[in-house]
């Protein structure tokens, strides 16, 4: 099996090389590119995840519909189309970048830390078919986009990067079908195709 890399960033959206996603996540996490995406029906509807209870971080929390890494080299379209069809078997008809700039931070309960630079993007799917990849999904479902912002803040509550996003998106306007579109010239430089850097990373480089 391949081992997963991650892009690790500088503060300014450089990126500063690569490391194994295995060995990333703890509780000084050094930040690194990530995406989150949200999935949308002709009839903009979105698809809600709840993240497998065997996950590494934030295990078994409710979300938006896919979240992941891009490999050193690898476009972000690319990896929002990459681990749609790995953890939900979907394919989108269109990807589109909505918050090039969303960075967050945030500690889970057992106190292993996301770091990230990630943009935020909108995936539209022709059929409402999906399967779950139970090693990363213990469950989806479909829910109009206004229940699903009125939901965020319900007993159970969205995780925290979905959170946040959901108070920009809806600044976007009504209808996510609607939403404009960034340009990529906005993305942190490590996002950009010739941007991520493929030499191994070591705590004394950064």
């Amino acid at each position: 099996m391949t081992e997963e890399l991650v892009v690790l960033c500088a503060e300014d959206g450089t990126a500063l090389g690569s490391a194994a996603k295995e060995t990333v996540h703890h509780r000084d996490t050094p930040l690194h590119l990530a995406f989150s995406c949200y999935v949308f029906d002709r009839a903009g509807r979105v698809l809600v995840t709840r993240r497998a209870r065997t996950k590494q971080t934030f295990a078994g929390v409710r979300t938006n519909s896919c979240c992941g890494h891009p490999a050193p080299g690898e476009t972000l379209p690319a990896a929002v189309r990459r681990r749609l069809a790995f953890e939900l078997d979907v394919v989108a008809r269109q990807v589109d970048l909505l918050l090039p700039e969303f960075r967050y931070r945030a500690t889970a309960g057992d106190g292993t830390v996301e770091n990230e630079l990630c943009p935020v993007y909108r995936a539209i799917v022709d059929s409402a078919r999906f399967r779950p990849n139970p090693a990363e999904v213990d469950d989806a479902w479909w829910v109009e986009w206004t229940r699903f912002c009125a939901d965020s803040v319900a007993d159970d509550p969205l995780s925290a990067w979905a959170a946040e996003q959901v108070g920009q998106l809806t600044v976007l306007g009504p209808d996510p079908l609607d939403w404009p579109t960034a340009p990529d010239t906005r993305l942190p430089s490590a996002a950009t195709p010739d941007g991520p850097a493929t030499a191994a990373w070591s705590p004394s480089a950064g």
